[in-house]
């Protein structure tokens, strides 16, 4: 009877918990499919979380706002960058793992050592040092300059580090007497059997990119070139500005972020639980 009550009460206290984490995103999308004038006389009661009664009301702000701005291409600019930035962390930070997790060389502790005091460098504070590299380097306004900086992260390397790890070094022995070089056994061995690891990167890294503001506002010019995030602070700052298609614009940006957890969420979890190396 106690385990009854206590169980009732951890869930009563989850769905509060989860209440209060949805619902600014239930009225986001609520106050996106109904007029103007209805989000300010909704506001206070249980209709600012319901949309416009009429449904043909519903998309009326979508259309307006993808009349009024060209929407696609920031998206299409936002979906560019992740894919890239997701793709080249997967990529650059399994083969450092693998160095780390592989491979002894003089000051390999030492390395991997300073590197891991970087996660505790606040990212602002190094981003000055990323502009005057990328200034010199001569991508400033270009699409290279918001992707590269992006692609190398010590947490990816760390977590890709454990996961090399956890392979037996009997199964590389093993391959390695079948003639196997190092990199056969890194892409055809070690990589698959970290799904955990490539989804939680690649998750994480999509979600960076596609959430990032500051420093493509830094080095971008071009607002053909602008991705989602940095086009809605246009989108809310161009008169006249209306709540409801900044709130469809918001609520546009969340949906990739919602397909992409959901997808990998299997994965995710076990990779930042630090399950699993794919080996039965």
């Amino acid at each position: 009877m106690k385990k009854s009550i206590k169980k009732i009460a951890e869930y009563l206290f989850l769905i509060f918990l989860a209440s209060i984490f949805i619902f600014p995103m239930i009225w986001m999308i609520a106050s996106s499919m109904k007029p103007e004038a209805d989000i300010y006389m909704d506001m206070g009661s249980i209709q600012s979380l319901l949309p416009a009664m009429n449904l043909s009301e519903w998309f009326e702000t979508y259309q307006k706002l993808f009349s009024r701005f060209n929407v696609l291409k920031y998206v299409l600019n936002s979906l560019i960058y992740a894919v890239v930035v997701t793709i080249g962390s997967i990529i650059v930070n399994a083969m450092a793992g693998y160095a780390f997790a592989k491979f002894n060389f003089v000051g390999k502790k030492l390395i991997f050592g300073l590197l891991i005091t970087l996660l505790i460098v606040p990212v602002e504070t190094l981003i000055i040092t990323q502009f005057t590299v990328a200034y010199d380097l001569g991508i400033v306004n270009t699409r290279l300059a918001v992707v590269l900086p992006m692609i190398a992260n010590m947490l990816y390397i760390y977590l890709f580090r454990n996961f090399f790890k956890a392979v037996p070094e009997e199964v590389i022995e093993s391959v390695k007497l079948d003639g196997a070089n190092y990199w056969i056994i890194f892409w055809r061995i070690i990589l698959p059997m970290s799904k955990p690891a490539i989804a939680t990167v690649g998750t994480l890294s999509f979600i960076a990119s596609w959430n990032d503001y500051l420093w493509p506002l830094m080095v971008l010019t071009d607002t053909d070139k602008f991705p989602l995030q940095v086009a809605i602070t246009n989108i809310n700052s161009t008169p006249p500005v209306y709540t409801n298609q900044v709130m469809a614009i918001l609520t546009l940006s969340t949906i990739p972020l919602i397909i992409v957890y959901i997808v990998a969420q299997k994965y995710l979890l076990q990779g930042l639980g630090g399950s699993g190396t794919g080996i039965k």
